[in-house]
């Protein structure tokens, strides 16, 4: 299984990689054609911002599955260990909720923009709109994932559990 998992983010690195990529030449590539020939290329700024998009939702998964995201946790670290285990349940419920209601929005606009097409590249909104459902999904493995390892946690591992990310994450 760690493999797979291992795979699925390696996937999700490259897919950024490869957004960012495109974004590079589709922009860049406009910026040329308007200067140098007074034109440009319409169809380029359609999909360099889709790729921003996908390149944040994605990005954003990593983030969380490695705990890196940025955080303050002065109140936390002045708490005892089952405060803060209290405090972490608490917040992890709330993103659990949180991804539930982008996992709901992105499933109701992705099916409401099927069969509407993009102005310029004429492809689907769904694309458009689809990074949400990818993006609820991946997040809400994760995060009932990281709730079982905080419930399941000896207290004093607890501080080993908020600085993972410094260590390498998991």
């Amino acid at each position: 299984m760690s493999k797979i998992v291992h795979a699925y983010f390696t996937l999700l690195k490259s897919i950024i990689v490869m957004c960012l990529a495109a974004m590079v030449v589709m922009v860049f590539s406009n910026v040329v054609m308007r200067f140098m020939f007074n034109t440009g290329i319409p169809v380029s700024e359609e999909l360099s911002r889709w790729c921003f998009v996908w390149l944040t939702f994605l990005g954003a998964i990593l983030v969380l599955n490695e705990r890196s995201h940025l955080g303050v946790d002065v109140v936390l670290q002045a708490l005892g260990p089952r405060a803060r285990r209290s405090c972490l349940v608490v917040s992890n419920l709330l993103m659990m909720y949180a991804t539930w209601l982008i996992l709901q929005g992105s499933i109701e606009q992705t099916m409401l923009n099927v069969g509407a097409s993009a102005p310029a590249s004429g492809l689907s909104q769904a694309w458009f709109f689809g990074v949400g459902v990818v993006f609820a999904a991946t997040t809400g493995l994760i995060l009932i994932y990281q709730l079982y390892q905080l419930l399941t946690l000896p207290a004093a591992q607890i501080d080993r559990f908020i600085n993972a990310h410094d260590a390498g994450a998991e």
